[in-house]
């Protein structure tokens, strides 16, 4: 007699149901995402509690709004989504509505010339958006991601550490294309400076000549 529980049910099979009614199912896909939001909205906000009710506030939304749920994206894009409108509004209170150049379609200093060339130029074994998939450099990720500029560190979480396209960072944060990919680069040339001493090959490390004139 074949068993017939070995193929787990996709993501757009549980939405069918769910949208259907099926409680259960949603359930499903809550159990099924809930530790990838979470870790997004504790990367964003660096705090336990928030963090848990950006992570419920998520998926009461997305119950909430699952009938216009429609898969031009996958589900899992659709609640990082989700979270990350949940995590700006926390920051939004905690600066007393004072947003500092975070929704800004562009600023002056963002252009590719304003970007600063690192101090030190090493080789690494892999680059600081494969780094994330290490267990064992996590805690070094997330102490230089927390010395990132906000603005910085949004784009990178949404876009290397969460793998959402430039388009969907870039409409989550309510950026435009250019800006989100200037961004990137510069919390990604921020990240491989502060990471280099500790994962970098000191052989071949070599300072940065200083120009002067």
């Amino acid at each position: 007699m074949a068993n017939q529980t070995t193929t787990e049910p996709s993501d757009s099979d549980l939405v069918v149901l769910a949208k259907a009614g099926d409680l259960a199912a949603f359930e499903s896909l809550m159990t099924r995402h809930e530790q990838r939001v979470y870790s997004l909205a504790m990367r964003m906000l660096r705090q336990e509690q928030d963090a848990e009710d950006v992570t419920q506030q998520t998926f009461l939304s997305a119950l909430e709004n699952l009938d216009g749920f429609r898969g031009d994206a996958s589900f899992s894009t659709w609640l990082l989504r989700i979270a990350t409108h949940a995590a700006l509004k926390i920051i939004r209170k905690r600066k007393g509505l004072q947003i500092v150049s975070l929704e800004d379609a562009a600023e002056p200093a963002d252009t590719m010339d304003a970007i600063p060339r690192p101090e030190f130029i090493a080789d690494w074994r892999q680059s600081p958006e494969h780094l994330v998939e290490q267990r064992e450099v996590q805690r070094l990720l997330d102490e230089a991601l927390a010395r990132l500029d906000e603005k910085h560190r949004l784009v990178f979480l949404l876009r290397d550490v969460e793998g959402l396209s430039i388009k969907e960072t870039a409409e989550a944060l309510g950026l435009s294309q250019a800006n989100t990919k200037v961004r990137l680069l510069r919390a990604r040339l921020q990240l491989r400076e502060e990471l280099t001493q500790a994962l970098g090959d000191p052989a071949t490390r070599v300072e940065r000549p200083h120009h002067h004139g």
